[in-house]
């Protein structure tokens, strides 16, 4: 199924995700999951873009961040980051061709249990995948950040993770531990495509608003969902 196309209001969280082209593993060694980091942390210190989580894998990325920067510090940070690890991997191996299937794809976030659910989505990738077992045993994963395992060259701004956790700082490696550990007992372990190609997910109200925000943008895109859980769609539906 396409992805939906990109969408941009500002102050909201997003969950960005970009796949390397044809889905091809051109992540897959450990030096370049490091080079995108590193570009990334670069870009983030430079254009201020708070970072909550993120996964690199074989072959695409994970990034969740909260958009109350400089306008623009998303696109600024993407191009940043995902422009360099593609030019350094065809320089060394004197390749020619796209590294990434696509611009990135944009899903705003409400800041309730869905920010929750949308960080454990991200943190259980690899595990989802039957490459670990655990999201502790990935080393490129915000999740070592979160816990306390990964001490230098951090991405993930600690304080507003926090605050939108609703936790102490001091309270932040051990309760996302137990959290995770708790989510992995229930039956999520299945990709779910409403945070990978929907244009936002949250509450009715929270999509609503997002789609009228949008105005004109939003004329062929559709909400659906129910209970506490809905989306933003493209429309699917054939013509004719």
């Amino acid at each position: 199924m396409p992805r939906a196309k990109r969408t941009y209001l500002p102050g909201l969280l997003w969950h960005l995700t970009q796949r390397c082209h044809n889905r091809r593993f051109l992540l897959g060694c450990q030096q370049e999951r490091k080079n995108w980091l590193y570009w990334m942390g670069l870009a983030s210190h430079r254009h201020k873009l708070t970072i909550l989580n993120y996964m690199v894998t074989s072959n695409h990325i994970h990034l969740v961040v909260l958009d109350d920067g400089p306008s623009g510090a998303i696109a600024r940070c993407m191009h940043l980051a995902s422009g360099q690890t593609a030019q350094q991997y065809n320089s060394r191996r004197r390749r020619h061709g796209s590294f990434w299937e696509d611009r990135y794809h944009a899903t705003a976030v409400d800041s309730d249990v869905h920010f929750v659910r949308c960080m454990f989505y991200v943190d259980l990738n690899m595990v989802r995948a039957g490459v670990v077992s655990h999201p502790g045993e990935w080393a490129h994963c915000g999740f070592r950040e979160i816990i306390g395992l990964r001490q230098r060259y951090r991405l993930i701004n600690r304080q507003k993770l926090c605050s939108l956790l609703g936790l102490a700082p001091s309270d932040l490696a051990r309760s996302y531990a137990c959290w995770i550990e708790d989510y992995k007992k229930e039956p999520h372990l299945e990709r779910e495509s409403r945070w990978t190609e929907s244009l936002a997910v949250g509450r009715r109200e929270f999509v609503v608003d997002f789609k009228d925000r949008l105005g004109l943008r939003a004329k062929y895109r559709v909400v659906t969902g129910a209970e506490e859980s809905f989306e933003l769609r493209e429309d699917r539906t054939p013509w004719g």
